[in-house]
C-alpha cells in the first residue's frame, strides 16, 4: 500500500501545477537513440536506415525517428522519476502501461525544448493506482508545440487511498486515444522480424532511462525476472521502425500519432515479430516474441498523415 497520509486528496494532485523543465538534445543524441532501437542492427549499411545515423552526401542532418519524442516524457520528470505531490509510492514497483504520442512536426536533429507536465488522470484500483500523465514539448525559442506524450503508469502496491465507493477515478483523456485497439482476426498485411541484441538494454539506457531493472541482474531478480529486461519504449521503437519500413516505405514523416500498450516484458537478445494491418490511414499492430511461443508483448496503432505515394 502507499504510505501517503490518510487525508490525501487526489483532486489536489490533478490540479497541481508542475514547473516547466527545459532540455537540449543534439544530433548525437538522436543517433544514439536510433542505435538503441535497433537501427542497422542486422546490417550496418542498410540503405533505408542509414539516414538515422549518418549524414549522407547532400544531407545536412540525420533524420530523427518519431519515437525519439518518447524520451521527453522522462526528461520532463525530476531525475526520470514521476513525482506525485502528497502521494508516496515505490518507484521500483512502477510499471509502464501505455504510451501515446502525437507528432505535430518532424523532429529536428538538434533542439532546445521546454516541457509542461500535468497529471491528467488518477485512479484507485485497490491494490494499485494508475497515474495518467501528459507532457507537452515546445521548441524553446519559437514556442511552437513539437509533440505531446501521454503516459499511463501502473503503481503497484499504491492503491487503497480512497475512502469513496466506488474508489476515486478521474481522467480527462480523450477516449478515442486511450482505448485498447482490437487486433483483427484476419491475416496481417505484412510481418517484420527483427532481433534485439543481448546488449540492447545497455545501449538503449544511454538515451536516459537508467532504471537498474534494465541493467542490474540483482534488481531484476528482486522484481521477479530471471535477468534484466528490455525497456518497453525500446520495444515500441522496434515496432514503429517496422511500420515505417514496411508501410511508410521508409518515410518517418508520415507518422502522425503512436499508441502502444505494454503487455509483457522482453529479454534482450530475443526476436521480435511485428504483425501489421491497415485500416484506412491507421496501422494496427502487435509485436510478439519468437522464442516464447509467439507471446504478444506490445499492441497498438500508428496513425499516418497519408499513405505513401506509389513508386
Amino acid at each position: 500500500m502507499s504510505s501517503c497520509t490518510s487525508d490525501f486528496n487526489p483532486e489536489l494532485l490533478i490540479s497541481h501545477k508542475y514547473p516547466e523543465t527545459t532540455t537540449t538534445y543534439t544530433e548525437r543524441d538522436a543517433v544514439i537513440y536510433a542505435l538503441g532501437v535497433g537501427v542497422c542492427g542486422r546490417n550496418a549499411v542498410e540503405n533505408d536506415e542509414l539516414k538515422y545515423i549518418y549524414n549522407e552526401k547532400g544531407q545536412q542532418f540525420v533524420k530523427v525517428l518519431p519515437t525519439f519524442s518518447a524520451l521527453f516524457s522522462l526528461e520532463s520528470m525530476q531525475d526520470g522519476v514521476l513525482t506525485l505531490p502528497g502521494f508516496e509510492y515505490d518507484p521500483h514497483l512502477l510499471l509502464h502501461g501505455q504510451q501515446y504520442i502525437e507528432i505535430y512536426k518532424p523532429l529536428p536533429s538538434n533542439a532546445s525544448l521546454r516541457h509542461q507536465l500535468r497529471v491528467a488522470g488518477f485512479h484507485d484500483k485497490g491494490k494499485a493506482a494508475i497515474a495518467e500523465v501528459e507532457i507537452r514539448s515546445y521548441e524553446k525559442d519559437s514556442g511552437e508545440l513539437l509533440c505531446m506524450n501521454r503516459v499511463s503508469a501502473f503503481l503497484r502496491g499504491a492503491g487503497g487511498f480512497s475512502k469513496s465507493s466506488p474508489p476515486f477515478s478521474y481522467s480527462n483523456y480523450p477516449k478515442n486515444q486511450t482505448t485498447v485497439v482490437k487486433i483483427p482476426e484476419t491475416q496481417p498485411l505484412t510481418v517484420f522480424e527483427d532481433s534485439t541484441q543481448p546488449s540492447q538494454a545497455l545501449l538503449y539506457r544511454l538515451s536516459g532511462d537508467y532504471n537498474p531493472l534494465h541493467s542490474d541482474p540483482m534488481v531484476a531478480k528482486v522484481a521477479g525476472f530471471s535477468q534484466p529486461i528490455l525497456h518497453g519504449l525500446c520495444t515500441l521503437g522496434f515496432a514503429v521502425r517496422a511500420i515505417i519500413k514496411c508501410i511508410c516505405r521508409g518515410d518517418p514523416d508520415l507518422v502522425k500519432s503512436i499508441s502502444g500498450r505494454f503487455l509483457l516484458h522482453v529479454y534482450p537478445g530475443e526476436t521480435l515479430i511485428t504483425e501489421m494491418w491497415l485500416d484506412g490511414i491507421r496501422v494496427i499492430y502487435q509485436t510478439k516474441v519468437k522464442e516464447r511461443n509467439h507471446q504478444t508483448v506490445l499492441s497498438g496503432f500508428v496513425d499516418l498523415h497519408r499513405l505513401p505515394l506509389s513508386p
